[in-house]
């Protein structure tokens, strides 16, 4: 041994021993813990620990504990309360919505309709029976680029959506379309949306009217009578479009395919819906339709 390394370790035996008298500790202590092999407990929380980065990695950090617990349950005996604690050590925390401004212009020239939903958000109890809508905006590196949605209330799933780069009633209407397009829901389906002119437009209304749709809308000002609608949204900005800012309406559209059409509607579990995807609920209820018949 060198004069350098017997002095590294001289000091570091001397170290040792000075926190081991000022813990009150024997030395022989600070050297079993330093060889003694894991715990099954310690081991179990190592294993844990790789299972929770890797769901939260794999759902790019859109879960957190409850619906990581739901995946994990599935799998091996674990809290809640044991993922919330081992998800802090670990330094992982979910993506969360943020407040975001009212995009609704209204038209004094259109008279709004009632609000015929009421807040139902609940209860009902096959798709297509209601749907609620909203338009949003989303920030690009080219400007503005907005987004509308229709949400079907039994399945939560988004049954249309549209981006462009205006916020008018040809952004609205293509939504509508390619809901009705693949989901063709029949006559008395309730409409739900706030009073804003991209839905109170003549257009917009003419298209509810041949679908013999019952038409709802919020009461002026009250973002709670639409909260289903506005929900989703933030939830897509938080988990899409809060860590970056996308380059354009085409990085925007890029973006949005895959996460509703293959993650949102098949993949993402659901709280309202009892962590369950709006896919699993829409084929649970068409597998009791069947049954009944």
């Amino acid at each position: 041994m060198t004069a350098d390394m017997h002095l590294i370790a001289t000091e570091a035996k001397a170290s040792v021993t000075a926190v081991c008298k000022a813990l009150g500790v024997p030395r022989s202590s600070y050297y079993a813990r330093r060889t003694r092999k894991p715990s099954p407990r310690q081991l179990d929380t190592r294993q844990l620990d790789v299972e929770i980065a890797a769901i939260f990695e794999a759902h790019k950090g859109r879960y957190g504990s409850p619906r990581i617990h739901r995946v994990l349950r599935a799998k091996r005996p674990v809290s809640r309360k044991r993922i919330a604690s081992r998800m802090r050590a670990l330094g992982l925390r979910a993506r969360r919505p943020r407040r975001f401004r009212r995009t609704t212009v209204t038209d004094p020239t259109k008279a709004p309709a009632p609000n015929v939903l009421g807040r139902r958000f609940n209860g009902w109890d096959r798709p297509n029976r209601a749907w609620v809508g909203d338009v949003t905006y989303i920030w690009t590196l080219a400007g503005w680029v907005y987004l509308a949605v229709l949400i079907d209330l039994h399945t939560r799933a988004i049954v249309g959506w549209s981006v462009s780069n205006r916020c008018d009633t040809d952004l609205a209407l293509e939504a509508l379309d390619r809901a009705v397009a693949r989901h063709a829901p029949g006559p008395g389906l309730l409409h739900h949306t706030d009073r804003g002119s991209t839905y109170t437009a003549g257009a917009y209304q003419q298209r509810l009217r041949d679908m013999k749709a019952v038409v709802s809308m919020s009461r002026k000002g009250n973002c709670w009578d639409n909260a289903v609608a506005e929900a989703t949204l933030g939830t897509i900005k938080a988990e899409l479009f809060q860590d970056h800012i996308p380059e354009n309406l085409v990085a925007v559209r890029r973006a949005l395919f895959p996460y509703i059409e293959g993650y949102y509607n098949r993949v993402r579990l659901h709280s309202t819906l009892g962590y369950k995807t709006p896919d699993q609920v829409h084929r649970q209820t068409t597998a009791r339709g069947s049954r009944a018949a």
